[in-house]
């Protein structure tokens, strides 16, 4: 039951929203989840400030997961996040943060994991 919450400085298209999804279904299969459960939500032209400046190419990306999963795997993803943003959208590395948080007790279609 991962839940992928995506903020972004940048304006997108609803292709580029629709591309963003289906990239972050790729990337959740690192942490041996699968797509068919993933929530997605995508903000876009959210104002973001890191270091006390105002970011023009910025993202916060904070993954939900039932349960937890290896550090080292967290670290590879976030890399895959960082990499794909830049590569698609041209958000660099350093002004994306990605959180993670495991979760206990997680509620779908009536009932709990």
């Amino acid at each position: 039951m991962p839940y992928i919450d995506a903020k972004t400085t940048l304006s997108l298209s609803s292709e580029q929203k629709e591309e963003m999804k289906s990239e972050f279904g790729k990337l959740i299969t690192i942490l041996n989840k699968p797509e068919s459960y993933l929530m997605v939500s995508i903000e876009d032209s959210a104002d973001l400030w890191f270091g006390g400046s105002k970011l023009e190419k910025g993202a916060f990306i904070a993954v939900s997961l039932l349960g937890n999963a290896p550090s080292d795997l967290y670290d590879k993803m976030t890399g895959k996040i960082c990499e794909m943003l830049e590569s698609k959208y041209g958000i660099p590395g350093s002004a994306v943060y990605v959180t993670y948080t495991p979760v206990n007790d997680w509620g779908w279609n009536g009932r709990n994991f």
